[in-house]
């Protein structure tokens, strides 16, 4: 199962593709405030750094390998932070858009999506009684009827081509039961090899529930099915962000923290930057006597191929 008493690993997402500039005046957009607030939260505490790209312009989700590329040599070159590039995108994004960046950088890691699945953002239409862009609401509520895509061909297309193709592994997004046997059966085909990043994600709408059952039920299940052959960690979306992750770095897993999971510092209180919601999961793991890992003990327990082999 997945050992206590280890240094955890704080992962930050710092933009994502969720939230949308009307929701806050502090979600990086540019490349520069990406590269910013990234090397940021790596001086606060985080070891892994997850990053999707956005249009400067008006801040939707691009997947944009060039938009990328004007944010991925400064992260590098001003921290020692494992940078996690995703290939879940946007809503609105082919797989071989999702693709074109990671393949192009060959990252030392990348998400991995662990099953299709609904994702439903529309509940935020209701929150807000205008949008900053056009193309906002029109985003949101594209995803009442849009099914996120990942399917075993999806997986061993991108399995093969970046994961063989570029060295990269993979932080295993697993939203619901059902993905972690979708990752055993890859496991069992010998497609992926231990030691296994597994990002267990509570609260999003079409995944499991924000509930603290749920989380020690995903812990067990992940327990059974790979031993000791992974790391754990988990994030939770919104108000769920701190409690859950807390909760995670007390049964001995790792954490994820970030703008793009969670725009709070508080109850009723936007966050006003990443390393400000990394400072405070830091805080508090280290009052409960947990030390931080640093980028290299990370690259070491996931077994990473190091920043030097990337292509960027």
């Amino acid at each position: 199962m997945a050992q206590a008493n280890k240094k955890v690993i704080i992962t930050c997402a710092v933009t994502g593709s969720i939230h949308t500039p009307t929701m806050t005046p502090h979600l990086p957009i540019t490349p520069k405030q990406i590269a910013d607030e990234s090397v940021a939260a790596a001086k606060a505490g985080a070891a892994i750094i997850h990053l999707h790209a956005r249009d400067p312009k008006d801040g939707r989700p691009t997947p944009d390998p060039k938009v990328f590329m004007e944010f991925l040599p400064a992260i590098r070159d001003n921290c020692d932070a494992v940078i996690n590039i995703t290939t879940g995108g946007g809503h609105n994004m082919t797989v071989q858009d999702r693709l074109a960046a990671p393949l192009q950088v060959k990252p030392e890691m990348c998400s991995f999506n662990m099953g299709s699945m609904n994702f439903g953002l529309f509940p935020n239409l209701d929150k807000y009684k205008q949008f900053q862009y056009d193309w906002e609401p029109q985003y949101l509520e594209a995803s009442r009827d849009f099914i996120f895509r990942n399917t075993f061909k999806d997986m061993e297309y991108m399995l093969k081509h970046l994961g063989e193709g570029c060295g990269t592994r993979f932080e295993f997004e697993c939203y619901d039961v059902g993905h972690l046997y979708n990752l055993a059966h890859l496991l069992d085909r010998k497609l992926v090899k231990p030691p296994l990043f597994v990002q267990t994600i509570f609260g999003i709408l079409g995944g499991i529930g924000p509930d603290p059952d749920n989380l020690m039920h995903m812990r067990s299940i992940a327990n059974k099915l790979f031993g000791d052959g992974y790391e754990w960690s988990v994030l939770a979306a919104g108000r769920h962000q701190m409690a859950l992750t807390t909760m995670a770095g007390i049964c001995g897993g790792n954490v994820r923290v970030g703008l793009e999971d969670s725009i709070y510092a508080g109850k009723g209180k936007l966050a006003t930057s990443n390393a400000e919601q990394v400072s405070k999961i830091r805080r508090i793991l280290e009052e409960l006597s947990l030390e931080i890992a640093t980028p290299m003990e990370a690259r070491q327990r996931l077994a990473l191929k190091g920043m030097e082999k990337v292509g960027f």
